[in-house]
């Protein structure tokens, strides 16, 4: 399924935040949305599932208006979001944090514990008990069970040790072979070169480059003025 978004500007109190963001994800494609801190990627994300409501443009999922639901009637329609930060239940098991959001589909607990095993031996222990790299498998695990029909993952590689990095890229590309589409916001710029089909790059609220993840690797000007990279 496509997601589009269309000319989105989205404010926090008078702060105008999002000024004219567009963004295309074709069905089973990967797009990795990257920028400086502040550059308003995490706030695109927000807009997307209904946390921060643009006050203008579009937002479409596979040609039906997302733009004015709230926030658990986009997650049913099909988008699973991995927060930044993970945001795991600390509380809960894993299995609870799991069947908690679950939705019929071909995820399921055995499926989830087939494709990270780690969780499975773990599967009884609370959220706080995991390390680090088990809370982001979780993370992502947990998205996987409302079976969605788009994956967002918010700097699914923050804070992981290297090791760590290559299970969770090994982990999307996966994804990405069996054509699940994936919007990806990540800092790891070689990681997001890896995995993404097209990429945007977005600056003080707006899209400043648009196209082919090998165009920008190429682009030295581009990745310094508005990524920071290089010289």
């Amino acid at each position: 399924m496509s997601l589009e978004l269309r000319d989105i500007h989205t404010y926090y109190g008078d702060s105008h935040i999002l000024q004219g963001v567009s963004l295309r994800l074709g069905e089973g494609e990967c797009v990795s949305m990257l920028g400086r801190n502040g550059a308003g990627k995490t706030t695109t994300i927000r807009s997307i599932m209904g946390f921060t409501p643009p006050t203008r443009g579009e937002i479409l999922l596979g040609g039906i208006r997302l733009d004015g639901k709230p926030p658990h009637q986009i997650a049913r329609m099909g988008i699973g979001l991995v927060y930044q930060g993970r945001r795991i239940f600390p509380n809960l098991t894993v299995r609870e944090n799991l069947v908690v959001g679950k939705r019929k589909g071909q995820w399921d607990l055995e499926s989830i514990f087939g494709l990270f095993p780690r969780l499975g031996e773990r599967q009884y222990n609370r959220g706080n008990h995991l390390s680090g790299g088990e809370q982001q498998m979780l993370a992502i695990a947990r998205a996987l069970m409302t079976n969605p029909t788009i994956l967002i993952m918010d700097e699914p590689s923050e804070g992981l040790a290297p090791l760590m990095v290559i299970e969770v890229e090994k982990c999307l590309l996966d994804f990405k072979k069996a054509g699940m589409s994936m919007l990806l916001v990540e800092q790891n710029f070689m990681l997001a070169m890896r995995l993404a089909d097209r990429v945007y790059v977005i600056n003080k609220g707006r899209s400043v480059y648009e196209g082919p993840a090998e165009d920008l690797a190429g682009n030295e000007e581009l990745k310094r003025i508005h990524l920071g990279l290089g010289m």
